[in-house]
């Protein structure tokens, strides 16, 4: 997801990294493979009814597109400092586990991380699942400390959730 214009984000490391890596194999490896598509392409012939090199041209402008919104997340980004994290408060780095009042008590403990960290697996190497602080959860728990209740809004109606812990 492209960021706005003068919009900073909070992202972890492992979040900066893992965009930051996956910038470096577009702009090297997959940009020397899209450029032999096309010379490939080149080589069946007539460029105004060639589908091959019509399919590398398009190729070529989605790699480039996604080149252009990396390198702008990236510049927008501040990566948070983990070991500085604030454990009282749920926010960007941070593992929150919240019980569902309505849904007869059910425990689900979410990592929060910035929204432009969603690219990829949406669970942790841990296995824990990650939200984006952008999401509703996200919204609604970001700020709040262990016992607190908020309500949030989701697709399937409206959730009373307690945090009851937020960890490293």
């Amino acid at each position: 997801m492209p960021v706005k214009k003068n919009d900073v984000h909070e992202m972890t490391r492992s979040g900066y990294e893992r965009l930051s890596e996956e910038l470096t194999h577009l702009r090297t490896a997959r940009r020397l493979e899209v450029a032999k598509q096309l010379e490939e392409a080149r080589a069946f012939g007539d460029l105004s009814e060639n589908a091959e090199y019509a399919a590398a041209k398009e190729e070529q402008a989605k790699l480039e597109d996604r080149i252009h919104d990396l390198e702008e997340t990236l510049s927008k980004v501040t990566v948070i400092d983990e070991d500085k994290l604030d454990t009282t408060k749920a926010g960007v780095g941070l593992r929150v586990s919240i019980k569902d009042l309505d849904h007869e008590g059910k425990i689900y403990t979410y990592e929060i991380v910035g929204s432009e960290e969603l690219s990829g697996a949406a669970v942790s190497a841990s296995g824990i699942q990650r939200i984006s602080q952008k999401s509703p959860v996200g919204q609604a728990v970001s700020g709040h400390v262990v016992g607190d209740e908020v309500v949030v809004r989701i697709p399937r109606g409206t959730r009373r959730l307690r945090i009851t812990a937020i960890e490293k």
